[in-house]
């Protein structure tokens, strides 16, 4: 009985603080802002994940068609690269599958994961055209995959449970008749501009090398320059990444961004601060903004007949430093919500800096499917980057010992 009250005293709180935040964000207003930009490099078109908790395949294969546009100089649009996130998806599932069952059940089973997981993939099985595979193999024009995950993880629930004391040779087989039944066959050859190619050819003929790419990240419970796990559950591969402090962690990105690379990028998003219209912004909710004079700051604006109409206040941000970073993941207000892509920097009408970012939610938002976030928001609430490892500043690049 206790545990029963414990239970439905922590859904309150959860229930009331979820509420709290949608009012905060519902109550948020923001300047109109006019973004010009500094620099920007290629990106693809803007796909939508819908419903599917894929927006790490989706951030991820957006950078790799990218790196893929920069590693070949392609300079024509019409030629940009459209690869198929559900390939990734379905290979990742299946490999989670064995791991789920090897470690019995003690380990996070679901649609989400990170952007290293897509890197796997593409290493150990290559990558497929879209139109080679499109995953959409069960009625519906956008990714809609709750019958999927929940199927899936009933089935290998269900292999764990086995009372028998060892397992069939058919379970993994029947789970990848599943995964091809929602999401397609694999495909084993397709052509590409005349030519046939294989998964893991097609790979090579793009260039693209998986090892060549680092995951960076900014926190104080394990070294700097050193390499950890990220203790999140998306991270069910455990890969690791170079942990740095986050002036550092910021150099990465900027130096990436400024000399062509754009960046995976896994990030907290439940944030009053992080908008349907495509902001990013760090909003410290305790303290008001305000405009005019110094009066008004400490004792607030006249009763003005045209106050209605007065300018929005530039909203005040929290310092994003190391110990807000750590405190954040320490107390889970800081979670990997979502992953996508960091591709350019931009500036407001009043000259301040914003990443230019790439979303996975279809043409939505102000700015059709793009984001912009200020340095505060990426500096703390990022959760990690990856990157090529030549985008890296030469300086840390040498700490780190990456050749």
């Amino acid at each position: 009985m206790k545990n029963y009250k414990a239970a439905i005293a922590a859904l309150v709180v959860l229930t009331a603080s979820t509420v709290a935040d949608a009012q905060i964000r519902a109550a948020q207003k923001f300047p109109d802002y006019q973004f010009t930009v500094v620099k920007e490099n290629p990106i693809t078109p803007v796909k939508n994940q819908y419903r599917s908790g894929t927006c790490w395949a989706y951030s991820t294969i957006g950078f790799v068609e990218s790196e893929v546009i920069r590693l070949n100089k392609i300079k024509d649009e019409a030629k940009y690269p459209d690869f198929s996130e559900m390939f990734v998806v379905s290979h990742s599932y299946s490999d989670r599958a064995l791991k789920y069952v090897y470690l019995d059940g003690n380990l996070t089973f679901g649609a989400g994961s990170e952007a290293d997981d897509v890197l796997h993939v593409i290493r150990d099985y290559g990558i497929v055209p879209q139109a080679a595979m499109t995953g959409m193999n069960y009625g519906t024009e956008l990714p809609v995959q709750g019958e999927l995950d929940a199927v899936l993880k009933a089935y290998v629930e269900a292999v764990v449970k086995n009372p028998n004391r060892t397992l069939t040779t058919a379970w993994h087989n029947g789970f990848d008749g599943i995964l091809q039944a929602y999401l397609g066959a694999y495909p084993e050859t397709f052509e590409v501009d005349g030519k046939s190619y294989t998964p893991a050819s097609y790979r090579d003929a793009l260039k693209f090398n998986p090892d060549d790419y680092v995951s960076i990240t900014s926190f104080t419970h394990h070294p700097f320059y050193t390499q950890f796990a990220i203790e999140i559950c998306d991270n069910w591969r455990w890969d690791r990444a170079y942990n740095v402090p986050i002036d550092e962690f910021m150099a990465v990105i900027d130096n990436a961004v400024m000399n062509g690379y754009t960046l995976a990028w896994g990030s907290d998003v439940s944030e009053p601060g992080f908008t349907r219209d495509g902001l990013a912004i760090l909003v410290n909710s305790e303290v008001k903004a305000s405009t005019g004079s110094d009066q008004e700051r400490w004792v607030g604006k006249a009763n003005e007949p045209n106050a209605e109409k007065a300018e929005v206040p530039e909203p005040v941000e929290y310092e994003a430093t190391q110990e807000f970073r750590q405190i954040g993941f320490n107390n889970k207000s800081t979670t990997d919500d979502h992953g996508m892509q960091i591709y350019g920097i931009a500036k407001d009408q009043n000259g301040k800096k914003y990443y230019m970012v790439k979303n996975s939610w279809g043409a939505s938002g102000k700015y059709a499917g793009l984001w912009y976030a200020t340095e505060s928001f990426v500096a703390g609430k990022s959760m990690d980057v990856v990157v090529h490892k030549d985008a890296l500043p030469k300086e840390l690049k040498a700490k780190l010992g990456i050749k």
